[in-house]
């Protein structure tokens, strides 16, 4: 007869001893995690390597960022194995086990658990596409007028601006020099309908232009960079204002709301772009009567 009683006791061992093992890895990804965020809030070079790495991989969360950022150096474009394999590329065998572990959704259970990156170095297989956003174009006609609609302050033009773009919390305007090519129009408009979102028609009291200027520039390089926009460099004299006296946890809440800000613009920009190519492909295949 099978000793069940020694069978259970082996496997509730080692289900105690997995649990332990997962817990003292979730524990050393949020410390690096934790290592990210202090090192990017305190240090302007690092943090302008994370806007870059955060626009290069728009889909992944600003804390994800800052573990990559922390734990794989030189990273560029990374995944999990399922998203490389999703975009037609594998981790290459002598790179297995060799990237960092991320806090990535499980497709099956929804719930976020533990995922190797690993960097686009470390595959091999199909180019990655890119949407690149340019002069004169429709899709950039499209962007620009998809972050219009982001906007919570009344739209004016103002041909006599200095600048290609402008919020005056005061009245309430976005003002737009339309005689600014389109690649400044998108860089300067992203910066300042992010503005008007964090103003938030004056309900945000905490407000000011000083507290949110390097916010509303962040979310504008992320999108620059997503869409192969030259970014403007952010003010960084701002970044040690920004960040002094917050704790890692309210440090990374201001990093997933520019990071959110950023993804939603960017996900109804991609939208707007696709749709706008199914209509024309519609109307090209529709035979003229």
């Amino acid at each position: 007869m099978a000793n069940l009683e020694q069978i259970i006791a082996n496997k509730n061992a080692i289900d105690t001893q997995w649990q332990l093992q997962q817990q003292a890895e979730r524990e050393n990804v949020t410390e690096m995690q934790n290592y990210g965020i202090e090192m990017l809030t305190t240090d302007p070079a690092q943090y302008i390597r994370y806007l870059t790495l955060q626009g290069d991989n728009p889909g992944y969360s600003a804390g994800n960022v800052a573990i990559v950022l922390a734990g794989l150096n030189g990273a560029t474009v990374f995944g999990t194995r399922e998203r490389w394999q999703s975009m037609g590329r594998s981790v290459l065998e002598d790179q297995q086990g060799q990237g960092v572990k991320i806090f990535a959704r499980d497709p099956r259970t929804k719930a976020y658990a533990l995922s190797d990156a690993y960097d686009i170095s470390q595959t091999q297989g199909k180019e990655l596409k890119h949407r690149p956003l340019r002069e004169g174009a429709e899709e950039m006609s499209t962007a620009l007028s998809t972050l219009l609609n982001y906007s919570k302050a009344k739209l004016v033009v103002d041909k006599d601006l200095g600048v290609p773009a402008y919020f005056d919390e005061g009245s309430r305007e976005l003002a737009i020099n339309s005689e600014f090519p389109d690649e400044e129009v998108f860089a300067s408009i992203a910066a300042e309908v992010a503005l008007t979102r964090f103003h938030d028609k004056g309900y945000n009291r905490d407000y000011s232009w000083a507290r949110y200027e390097l916010d509303a520039q962040s979310v504008s390089y992320i999108l620059c960079r997503r869409y192969g926009i030259e970014p403007k460099e952010p003010n960084m004299e701002r970044l040690a204002e920004r960040f002094s006296g917050m704790d890692t946890e309210e440090c990374k809440a201001v990093l997933d709301k520019i990071q959110d800000m950023s993804k939603q613009i960017g996900r109804s920009i991609d939208l707007n772009i696709e749709a706008e190519k199914r209509k024309t492909r519609t109307a090209v295949r529709r035979p003229a009567r």
